[in-house]
């Protein structure tokens, strides 16, 4: 009798990380297929089991049980006081993966100035938790209330103040508001349940998943770089690499020269390679790389 197949129930988050995490998945080696109508994204690992959750909820599901590990900012599970296992900071240089702020602010004008200034008044967010903590470790009592969107346009009529997420300001600008106070930085996590690490199965297959989606971002930012250096030259080329590690060095069939193989960041290429040929390497070939496994 062959024993039960196992699987790892994996939270996807739905709405503004989706697209960027089954971009993700795919840099990573996955075929990742979420259909348009279905919460139930196919993938290629038949011991996978893939569920799409709002973020704001992913936590929970994840700190109940009902998910094994799932994808979603550190806000959210702070939000939610959540007792799970963090397993990696996924952020990347991607849409919606880079670091976000739940910032304090209020209208341009207004006497606030100082979370001490919030005694009394009224502050709408989507984040009440957050909001009573930040407001306990200032020892200042305030009203809040839930905002179910649209939250930047509401002071001063409609709130006082107001706690709300950001990425480059330009939201609240744009409604003539000013930040007062950084309450939380956030980044998407993978996070697991604390049983479902307990479990060998569940935690070697955690491990590989977590190995394959840190090997992307790692990726991310960098290509790969390939060029030819005459031995005399060889020392003058290497104090120019900004190496992941040591560069590979290999001898060719002509000895008065080397292959050299390493990996840089993409950004510094442009001042990088007029360099590498005036100290004189030939042949340079840049290509693009999918994944770093460290």
């Amino acid at each position: 009798m062959s024993p039960a197949k196992r699987t790892l129930r994996l939270g996807l988050p739905k709405g503004s990380l989706q697209k960027t995490t089954q971009q993700l998945f795919t840099q990573a080696g996955y075929q990742l297929r979420m259909p348009e109508r279905s919460y139930y994204p196919d993938i290629d690992d038949l011991e996978i089991e893939c569920i799409l959750i709002r973020a704001q909820e992913m936590a929970r599901y994840v700190d109940q049980g009902v998910l094994d590990c799932g994808i979603t900012g550190i806000d959210w599970t702070l939000e939610c006081r959540a007792r799970v296992k963090e397993l990696a900071d996924l952020r990347a240089p991607w849409p919606n993966y880079g670091p976000v702020r739940w910032v304090l602010a209020v209208k341009e004008g207004s006497k606030i100035r100082t979370p001490k200034d919030l005694e009394g008044k009224r502050i709408a967010t989507e984040v009440i938790n957050l909001t009573r903590r930040y407001l306990r470790r200032h020892k200042v009592k305030a009203h809040v209330e839930f905002s179910w969107g649209a939250t930047e346009v509401k002071p001063p009529v409609l709130a006082d103040a107001i706690i709300d997420v950001t990425e480059t300001g330009s939201s609240l600008r744009a409604n003539n508001l000013k930040v007062i106070d950084v309450v939380q930085e956030s980044t998407p996590r993978l996070i697991a349940n604390r049983e479902s690490v307990a479990d060998p199965w569940k935690q070697v297959k955690m491990d590989r998943l977590k190995l394959m989606l840190m090997g992307a971002i790692h990726a991310v930012d960098r290509v790969g770089l390939m060029m030819n250096v005459p031995k005399n030259k060889l020392g003058r080329v290497l104090d120019l690499l900004p190496a992941l590690g040591k560069p590979t060095i290999s001898t060719l069939s002509d000895d008065r020269w080397v292959a050299i193989n390493t990996v840089i960041e993409e950004r510094i290429a442009t001042d990088l390679y007029p360099k590498l040929s005036e100290s004189g390497a030939r042949g340079l070939v840049e290509y693009p790389l999918n994944k770093i496994i460290e």
